[in-house]
This record gives C-alpha cells, sequence and structure tokens, in this order.
C-alpha cells in the first residue's frame, strides 16, 4: 500500500502545463465547495495540516500538488458551485478544469466527491457525463457518510448509477469520522494505480 503518511505539499498550479517536474501519475480530488476535500486528504495523509481547510467553501483556487515521496502525485481541485464567489469564479473553474482533464498523460484516477446528505445536482452530472465521454478514469466517494444506514447508501449508489450512460461507477463512502472509510479508500487508491 502507498504511504499516505510521506505526503509532502509541493507547489500550487493555475494550470497542468505549470505541474511539477516529476513524472508522476496523478490522482486528483473533484468536487462541489464545501464538500470536504482537503479534509479527505488529510485523513488520508493523517496530517491535519496538510492542506487548509476553511469554514468558507470557495477557499481553494488552484491545482494543489502533493506528492506521496517518489510515487504519485495527489492533486486537490478547486471546488465549484459556490455562487457567493460569483459566476467569473464558475467559468475560471471551467477552463481550469477541462485544461486538466484533456490530454493529462498522467491522470490516472478522479476521485469525485459528493456530498452523501444532499442530492445529485446538475453540476455534478455534467462532470459525470464528461469523464464518461472521455473514458476518465474516475470513482465516487459520497463524503460525510457517517450517519448514512444502508438502506441509504444503496440508494446513493442507485441514483448515480442512474447518470451514467455505459459504466457503472465503482462507490465509496467516506468519513473522516471513520477510520475504517479512510481505510478502504486507501486501499483503492493503492490498488488502482
Amino acid at each position: 500500500m502507498l504511504n499516505f503518511r510521506s505526503t509532502t505539499f509541493i507547489k500550487s498550479a493555475r494550470e497542468k502545463n505549470e505541474r511539477p517536474k516529476k513524472e508522476l501519475l496523478e490522482i486528483v480530488f473533484v468536487g462541489r465547495s464545501n464538500v470536504g476535500k482537503s479534509s479527505l486528504i488529510n485523513a488520508l495523509c493523517d496530517n491535519k495540516s496538510l492542506c487548509y481547510t476553511s469554514s468558507k467553501p470557495g477557499h481553494t483556487r488552484l491545482l494543489n500538488y502533493f506528492e506521496i515521496k517518489d510515487t504519485i502525485f495527489l492533486v486537490d481541485a478547486p471546488g465549484y458551485g459556490y455562487s457567493k464567489a460569483g459566476g467569473r469564479n464558475d467559468e475560471l473553474f471551467a477552463h481550469m478544469m477541462e485544461d486538466y482533464f484533456t490530454d493529462n498523460k498522467y491522470l490516472t484516477l478522479i476521485i469525485f466527491l459528493m456530498d452523501s446528505r444532499r442530492k445529485v445536482r446538475d453540476e455534478e452530472i455534467e462532470l459525470l457525463k464528461l469523464f464518461e465521454e472521455e473514458n476518465l478514469p474516475c470513482v465516487i466517494v459520497f463524503t460525510k457518510a457517517d450517519k448514512l444506514n444502508q438502506s441509504e447508501k444503496a440508494e446513493a449508489i442507485k441514483e448515480v448509477n442512474k447518470l451514467t450512460l455505459n459504466r457503472n461507477l465503482d462507490v465509496l463512502f467516506a468519513s473522516i469520522n471513520n477510520n475504517k472509510s479512510i481505510e478502504e479508500l486507501k486501499n483503492y487508491i493503492s490498488y488502482h494505480i
């Protein structure tokens, strides 16, 4: 398994051609503002101060690269859908992420985070369709899932599978308050690189 504790912050970038020079594969974390991307990366790496977390959504505005020592980059992408930041930020996000996903030879896995307490939204559906059309490797991770029972988890999986046209995506449930779910995500990532 990957040594997640060896993860260090490398740099922030506006676009993929500003990525770190090392020729390592990348796993990108994508999701709405306030879905818990930074908190989840911190939990995976067992380092509460690795990624900056904020109570105000929309704080991450750049691609933040973290290296698991000489193995792989974890990329924390900006959140989307935070309306107080204004439409301009959503346009910048769309441009940045379109650039990131297009012809990215380093991209090995998209970890698409969704809030388990909310219905799937239009922006999430659009991204799922993009990932499918481009045949990009993707796993859905429902965050803040410690309060869900088995039938609620089954319903979430069913809803996501209705949205994908030609493939059923893997679905995981994670909570920073549940070590077992964090270990399951670590194992999933380690297996799929």
